[in-house]
Order: C-alpha cells, then sequence, then structure tokens
C-alpha cells in the first residue's frame, strides 16, 4: 500500500525484515500495558513476538502494515486472510509514540483490506482490562460478543473415556472444514493446513469418526468440536498450552468448571469482538487470540 499522509504518521506494507524491529516493540507494548495492570506479559521476550511477526509478515495469507513518524516504525498490525472471515492482529504501537493516532490508522488500514477483498466479517480479541483498546474497537464499529478466560496449566484428567487424540493428517483436513461449519458456518482450512504442516494439529475421534479438532492448544490456535466431551478431550491430551494459554468461552459454564476443577488456571479475561457477519457457534470451540 502506498503511504497516507497523517499528522506525523504514515503507513506501509510490511516487509519480513520489519519484524527486526517490531517484534521488540510488540513485546513492549503487550509487556507494558499487562504489567500496568497487574498480569504477566503475553509473551516470553521480544524474541517470541520477533518470531512471531516474521512469520506473518513473511505468510501470503496475512496482510500486515506498519506505521512510520520521524522515519521510524513505531508499529503494526496484521489482517489474517486464510479464511473467509478476517482476524485481526496482534496490532501493537510503541509506548513511546503513543497518543498520536497510530492505533487508530493501523486499524483503518486492516479494515479497509478487508472491506477491499470483500470479507463478509472481521474479528478481533482484546484483553478485556484494556479500556483504551475496547473503546477503540467499538468506536470502529466492533461488537462484545463472547468473554474469554485465558488459562493455562495441565489437566488432572489425562484421558477421556471414549475419545482417541491423534496428530492430524493432510487427509483430515475436509472433515474438519465440514465440522467447522457445521459450528462455526465456515470453514478455516488454510489456516488447519498451516498446523498440519507445522506438526501442532490434533485431531479428536469418537466412534471412529472425527469430532472436534485444534490447529493448536495454544494462544494462536483455535479448536472446534461437536460437544464439550470431545473439546475436554483436546485440552486433557497434552502437558502445556504454547504462550499464556487457550481461550476458554466464559459463558460454556460446563467448560470452564471442568477446566477450573482439573487444575487449569484463570490467567486473564478477555473479549471477543467482531463487525460484520457474525453465527453464534453451535457447539463447542475455543477461539485463537486472533478469531
Amino acid at each position: 500500500m502506498s503511504p497516507e499522509p497523517h499528522p506525523g504518521i504514515t503507513l506501509r506494507t510490511a516487509t519480513p525484515e520489519d519484524a527486526i524491529v517490531c517484534g521488540p516493540i510488540c513485546y513492549n507494548a503487550f509487556s507494558t500495558i499487562n504489567r500496568t495492570h497487574g498480569f504477566l506479559p503475553d509473551f516470553a521476550g521480544p524474541e517470541a513476538t520477533t518470531g512471531v511477526l516474521s512469520m506473518m509478515f513473511s505468510h501470503p495469507g496475512f496482510y500486515c502494515v506498519v506505521a512510520e513518524a520521524g522515519g521510524r516504525i513505531v508499529g503494526s498490525n496484521c489482517l489474517d486472510e486464510r479464511s473467509i472471515i478476517a482476524g485481526v492482529g496482534p496490532i501493537t504501537v510503541d509506548p513511546a509514540g503513543q497518543n498520536r493516532g497510530a492505533g487508530r490508522r493501523l486499524m483503518q488500514a486492516v479494515l479497509d483490506r478487508a472491506r477491499e477483498r470483500g470479507a463478509p466479517g472481521v474479528r478481533l480479541v482484546q484483553a478485556a482490562f484494556h479500556n483504551r483498546s475496547l473503546s477503540l474497537y467499538a468506536g470502529l464499529g466492533f461488537e462484545v460478543r463472547e468473554p474469554l478466560s485465558c488459562m493455562q496449566g495441565r489437566t488432572l484428567q489425562r484421558l477421556v473415556p471414549g475419545c482417541s487424540v491423534r496428530l492430524a493428517r493432510p487427509s483430515d483436513i475436509d472433515p474438519c472444514a465440514v465440522l467447522a461449519r457445521q459450528v462455526h458456518g465456515f470453514a478455516r482450512g488454510r489456516e488447519l493446513a498451516d498446523a498440519v504442516q507445522n506438526g501442532t494439529a490434533i485431531v479428536v475421534e469418537r466412534d471412529n469418526r472425527i469430532t472436534g479438532y485444534a490447529s493448536a492448544l495454544a494462544f494462536f490456535g483455535h479448536a472446534t468440536a461437536e460437544t464439550n466431551t470431545d473439546l475436554q478431550a483436546l485440552i486433557a491430551s497434552v502437558d502445556s498450552f504454547e504462550g499464556p494459554g487457550i481461550l476458554v468461552p466464559s459463558r460454556n459454564s460446563a467448560l470452564l468448571q471442568w477446566c477450573l476443577g482439573n487444575g487449569l488456571r484463570v490467567v486473564q479475561p478477555m473479549t471477543l469482538m467482531s463487525t460484520g457477519l457474525y453465527n453464534h457457534p453451535v457447539g463447542a470451540w475455543l477461539p485463537s487470540v486472533t478469531f
């Protein structure tokens, strides 16, 4: 995209090389706001955020932009375009360069991109304690859809009777897409294909058929299942969750209570928001931190 003028701020398409600068900015932005509100940082260090953004900035399924002021990068944002519904984030602005409109411009850039590509809906997840981001997203037309509990730990129950969990194979992508359409109204096949290739995707089988899957049991992974039982089998199959944890819809009381009863702890509250098309899920599910 061409740089667009704004008081002191220009935007351009991100390049893979920008991750070296944007990674530390992303870490500093998230860790600063988290610590201000008494929460641990979402990421272990700048290397982790640099790795995430390096993948997004170089992946053809993501549209990423950076904001510059005074000739230096002050923030970035990404749009996951791997399904018909687009997901936003992570959006971050250097704490030293905030209150200059960069965050709004970065958000507007990805929303314009989604509109140009005809995405019927756009979603994101925000930290529920962050009043300013809630105000920004609501002001841009996003609606609150689901309170989430970010949870971490290792379940006491390690197996769910009647369910078997295994690594996903390429041949599982189509049946998982069918399941996703049943639960959400759309599939996330390209994202699942990436996860299968990376070796993080798993499926649960019950009665000799796939009844649930997870692209990863992680902050950046999502899961979809027919029932809570299937989702519990997926959650119980891993020793830990990558990143801060998995995102459990808090209104799914049965699942939330099962997680708590099995020793998982709530790390922080979060909120799923969307603009445009939104189908209330019919089944069990975990969103990723993008949606």
